[in-house]
């Protein structure tokens, strides 16, 4: 497996937790992170996301309301709102990274970690996620 693609694993599992145990777990996910990298790349990696996106979560979150509009945030399975939440960061504040890849790797964590119905949920969020972004960046 790509070490990218083990970060973004790594990094939804850890925001998973932060999203059940809050603020109490943010000690324990950096230990989580190091036990389950497989060198000093991937935890950097899944470290850097896990940080900004639970730094960054209301934004994130706002941007999820906005592109899941029949949907209450509350309502979407911890793993899904794990996903998107890693993805709407990385689209919004990792410009470094190709939005294709974010998507695409969102819909198979969503495949291989969420429901039969997830990963095409996961790709309409992002997509309105991402259209939305690329139109505040024009109006910039």
């Amino acid at each position: 497996m790509d070490k990218r693609t083990r970060a973004r694993e790594l990094a939804m599992q850890a925001l998973y937790q932060l999203d059940v145990q809050r603020d109490d777990y943010l000690a324990g996910a950096e230990a989580f992170l190091k036990e389950n990298s497989a060198d000093d790349e991937v935890f950097a990696l899944a470290r850097q996301w896990t940080r900004g996106a639970w730094e960054k979560i209301e934004s994130c979150d706002e941007l999820i309301k906005e592109a899941a509009v029949k949907w209450e945030l509350s309502r979407l399975s911890s793993v899904d709102r794990s996903i998107l939440r890693l993805c709407a960061y990385q689209l919004r504040y990792c410009r470094d990274i190709p939005e294709k890849v974010v998507i695409n790797e969102a819909i198979e964590i969503a495949k291989r970690y969420s429901g039969e119905q997830s990963p095409r949920f996961v790709n309409g969020v992002l997509d309105a996620i991402l259209r939305k972004l690329k139109s505040n960046r024009q109006s910039e």
